[in-house]
């Protein structure tokens, strides 16, 4: 995968949106992963982790592909426990019946455009640091995944597969 070195600016974009999210696909249940929706909880938490972030880019209450995924791959144990294990997990959502708080939108459309995002679900793992002196963030952008291409019952398996090959190819996994 193509290494790609991005340089995204804190202008308050990021402050004031939700910590994380419990939308209706990731109810809230003791065994149930936790999705962030503001990038610098996430880049937190990635830090304190040494996990990089695993950018889901969704329609929540429009996008069918992106409700099969979670169906077929991110409800399921063996991703609960790849995911609690190896990322940390971010909700980037372009919803068409609700509308999200204005900085969190305006995140998630920086964010869109900065990975080149054409269609839902995408998925980008990356990590990112925080530049001190100019306040930027320099994303490195792992690798992408979309719906996965396997047999049907199995699309969680080649999900985490696909996963742990761009995690390989920097030393993550």
């Amino acid at each position: 995968m193509k290494y790609i070195l991005g340089v995204l600016l804190i202008s308050g974009l990021f402050v004031g949106t939700s910590a994380f999210v419990n939308s209706p696909n990731h109810a809230a249940q003791p065994e149930e992963l936790k999705w962030y929706s503001n990038i610098e909880e996430a880049h937190a938490m990635s830090l304190k982790t040494n996990r990089p972030i695993f950018g889901f880019f969704t329609g929540s209450d429009w996008c069918g592909w992106c409700h099969r995924l979670q169906a077929t791959v991110f409800n399921k144990p063996t991703f609960k426990e790849w995911a609690s294990k190896n990322v940390i997990l971010l909700e980037l959502d372009f919803p068409r019946r609700k509308q999200l708080p204005a900085l969190q939108a305006q995140q998630n459309n920086e964010l869109k455009n900065f990975f080149g995002v054409q269609g839902f679900p995408t998925v980008w793992i990356f990590d990112m640091k925080l530049d001190a002196a100019s306040k930027q963030y320099q994303i490195n952008a792992m690798g992408s995944l979309g719906y996965p291409r396997s047999e049907e019952g199995k699309e969680d398996q080649a999900f985490i597969a696909t996963a742990n090959q761009i995690l390989a190819q920097k030393g993550q996994k």
